[in-house]
């Protein structure tokens, strides 16, 4: 393994999860930029409100309420020519009265190959927190190009969840 990369990979039934860090080498590239100032594009709308009042950047931010364990579909990005590259999903979570967990999840989808996750466990949100960051990572090899990229957010309980800020970044790998 190569220097400043600490990964963990497991493969089960076709899903790749990937736990750790890399140390990009040279700058990030950001490939979206989501602030939620509107509701432009996001794909789920039932349970999900703008909401202009409370915000990680004082714009605005989407605010879920779920009875019930869900995922809310937020972006697809379409193809953005990207590989041999850690790719994350970012973004800022509050929570307040979730009984369960809420955290990110991105899908990438590759042709002929179909779709692989990654899931922001490590630093998933529960209770009453205020503004945190998560990040889930997709590590890319050569020749690996999703035509697709699924940004997610699931929430496994109830409560109210707000998200905002949210990025699609590119790093490369040393």
């Amino acid at each position: 393994m190569k220097p400043g990369i600490n990964l963990l990979v497991i493969t089960l039934a076709g899903i790749a999860f990937a736990s750790g860090c890399s140390k990009p080498s040279g700058e990030t590239v950001e490939l979206r930029h989501y602030a939620m100032n509107d509701m432009h594009d996001v794909l789920t709308r039932s349970g999900v409100e703008l909401d202009t009042d409370i915000s990680s950047d004082g714009g605005g931010s989407l605010r879920i309420t779920a009875n019930q364990a869900t995922t809310v579909r937020l972006f697809e990005t379409g193809e953005l020519d990207v590989e041999n590259a850690r790719l994350s999903y970012q973004a800022k979570l509050r929570s307040e009265n979730l009984q369960g967990k809420v955290y990110l999840e991105m899908w990438c989808h590759f042709p002929g190959k179909g779709e692989f996750f990654s899931r922001a466990l490590d630093t998933a949100v529960s209770g009453t927190v205020e503004w945190a960051s998560q990040e889930a990572p997709f590590f890319l090899k050569t020749g690996e190009n999703p035509d697709n990229v699924k940004l997610n957010l699931v929430i496994e309980g109830s409560g109210t969840v707000w998200v905002d800020d949210i990025r699609l970044v590119q790093a490369a790998l040393r």
